[in-house]
This record gives C-alpha cells, structure tokens and sequence, in this order.
C-alpha cells in the first residue's frame, strides 16, 4: 500500500482548518469518515472534535499554499558612482560656500527701536485680530 505523506500544519492553519470544517459540519455537511454513533456520543457530536477527527484521519481534501522566497545566488554589487578626487571635491565645495555666502541672508542684530516699531505697527493693524 502506498502511504500518503504527512503533511505539517503550523498551528494557525490546524485552527483554520478546523474552523473552516467544523463550521461546515455545524451547518449539516456530510461527514467524510465513517464515525459510530458511539463514537459520537463520546465526543458529543462537537463539530469541531468531528473535524479534528477527519483532520488527523487525512481524509479532508484540503491543501495549503506556501509562498516561500526564491533563493538568488547573485552577488552584490556596489553602485557605480563617479570617483572625485580630493582636489575636485574642494573646489566643489569652495563653489557651493560661495553661492550660500552670496544668496544667504545674514542676521543682524536686532535693534530694540525697531521691534518697538514693528509691534506698534502690528496692533495697530489688529492682525491676530
């Protein structure tokens, strides 16, 4: 005779499928092993310990599908990116200096006269308002 094999549920797809089975036979779906009705009256006609019967029997036509990873065997490669010299990397960065010292606002300190100022103005104009 040939043996079917075992198959290995994780514990979370046995509690579905049990779940899934016992809700079946709850809702008078034909049983698919022949149970004694003494038998029966042991287990109290649970559907649930009914399912984990055909469960364990290996009569329930169920089959999961495992997603796995595909293994790869290639290499990593590093990015290529255009090498700089050190010299060139100072000048980009005296470049780049240049431009935020020329476009960059500098603070100034600020005169207590012109906040005065600028406070006067605003309540004036009931902006929060």
């Amino acid at each position: 005779m040939t043996e079917k094999p075992v198959i290995q549920f994780t514990k979370y797809e046995e509690a579905r499928i049990l779940g899934a089975r016992g809700l079946q036979i709850a809702m008078n779906a034909p049983l698919l092993i022949k149970i004694s009705a003494e038998d029966l009256e042991k287990i109290k006609y649970d559907a649930l310990k009914i399912a984990e019967v055909e469960l364990r029997s290996g009569v329930l036509p169920i089959s999961i599908k495992k997603p796995f990873p595909q293994k790869k065997e290639e290499k990593l490669k590093r990015a290529p990116g255009a090498k700089i010299s050190e010299k060139k990397k100072k000048e980009l960065e005296s470049q780049e200096e240049g431009s935020i010292n020329e476009d960059g606002e500098i603070m100034a300190l600020a005169n207590p006269e012109e906040e005065q100022e600028e406070e006067a103005g605003s309540e004036t104009s009931g902006e929060y308002e």
